[in-house]
């Protein structure tokens, strides 16, 4: 009873983390904004609330309309990626398994560079052609890679990592081929590769929350059971788990929330390994905790490395992805060595 207390505790100290977060990084930019001021414009957004605190109209719109929507998505594409990182290493029983193992970070990228290369490019930027492309791009690899690795009606875990890998590799070459040729376009083509949040609004937030909530909650459902495969897979059928309806459920749900956020952002590494593995060395390997603090956790921590990446060198930004390495392995290594445990 102790040990789920403590678990409770750490879903209400991670929701009050990410509530401080928001308040934080919504804050920080060129016009200064106290985080009070923020956190009275958030609660004012709460339906049934109205506090009687009269923000000036500039201040509204900055938070409102530029930087709520760069948190937000950050918020969002961290959630995913950690959710569907401690969804794989769960999947595959491997603690090195990350978001883009089956090729998503390779077909989207692919799928960016091809449309930015297109010379109809432009005309169509309004319908986010190329957030289209690299969503496709992502699904059709990591639908191949599942159907190279399927034997039969079953999907052997090393069968389908080692063809993840394959077919990533040969992604990846075809996308340094073009990137070779791409010309002017070569600028534009490596900020998007290495992933940012620089371009963000309201809009790409409302594509992407139904995918995160929606996958995100089915692949909760499945905690239970991804539990019991952890002993192994004949076990967990003798147990009465579905086995191969479970890992094809949370492989669609992984990957399509994975998908989904990479093709607005880019890709963004270390998110999805080190956020589910520092919450299982605190809280333990339990899955139906583990994933919604991976998902509250790599929420905070993509809008905290955000943040970083656009104060540290203002007013140039840094790449969010070497933030996030700087920042998680450290960390990851402090709690290593803190616990002196196997973490998996």
């Amino acid at each position: 009873m102790a040990y789920r207390r403590r678990r409770l505790y750490g879903v209400g100290g991670l929701l009050l983390m990410l509530w401080l977060s928001i308040g934080l990084a919504a804050s920080i930019g060129s016009a200064k904004v106290s985080p009070a001021t923020v956190s009275q414009v958030l609660v004012s957004l709460l339906p049934g609330l109205d506090l009687g605190v009269n923000v000036p109209d500039r201040v509204a719109t900055i938070i409102l309309d530029i930087r709520l929507p760069r948190v937000l998505l950050a918020g969002l594409v961290g959630a995913a990626l950690a959710t569907a990182g401690a969804t794989y290493q769960g999947l595959f029983r491997n603690p090195l398994a990350d978001p883009y193992l089956i090729g998503v970070a390779q077909g989207a990228g692919l799928g960016a560079t091809i449309g930015f290369l297109l010379p109809f490019s432009g005309a169509f930027s309004a319908l986010g052609l190329i957030p289209m492309l690299a969503f496709a791009g992502a699904l059709l690899s990591a639908g191949t890679v599942y159907a190279l690795a399927r034997v039969g009606k079953t999907v052997p875990m090393t069968t389908l990592i080692l063809a993840g890998v394959a077919l990533g590799a040969f992604l990846a070459a075809i996308t340094s081929y073009l990137l070779v040729i791409s010309g002017e376009q070569l600028h534009s083509i490596v900020l998007w590769l290495m992933g940012g949040f620089s371009l963000s609004h309201w809009g790409e937030v409302r594509v992407l929350l139904p995918y995160v909530l929606l996958g995100g909650s089915l692949i909760y459902l499945y905690g239970q059971p991804l539990n019991v495969m952890q002993l192994d897979e004949e076990q967990a059928q003798q147990l009465g788990v579905n086995v191969e309806r479970v890992k094809l459920t949370l492989l669609v749900a992984a990957t399509l929330i994975t998908a989904a956020a990479v093709c607005f952002v880019g890709t963004i590494g270390f998110v999805g390994i080190i956020v589910p593995h520092a919450v299982r060395l605190i809280w333990g390997p339990d899955h139906r905790f583990l994933l919604p603090l991976s998902f509250l956790g790599g929420a905070s921590f993509l809008i905290l490395a955000d943040a970083v990446a656009r104060t540290v060198l203002g007013p140039t930004e840094v790449p969010v992805g070497v933030v996030t390495a700087f920042c998680g392995a450290p960390f990851f290594l402090y709690l290593l060595r803190r616990r002196k445990r196997v973490i998996f």
